[in-house]
């Protein structure tokens, strides 16, 4: 009967950590920017403003 290789798993199972590592990452990196961005818009001063003066 073949011995089972624990070090091949061990291995697959540390490249699925960090991957779902990574994935977080970049998610939380894009979320990030996008509240970046949406304060961006929210600061800027619409035409509209300037009109009511």
């Amino acid at each position: 009967m073949a011995k089972t290789n624990y070090s091949y798993e061990k291995r697959g199972r540390e490249l699925e950590k960090q991957k779902k590592q990574e994935e977080k990452r970049q998610k939380k990196l894009n979320k990030k920017n996008d509240d970046n961005k949406e304060e961006e818009f929210e600061s800027r001063p619409s035409s509209d403003n300037h009109l009511e003066k």
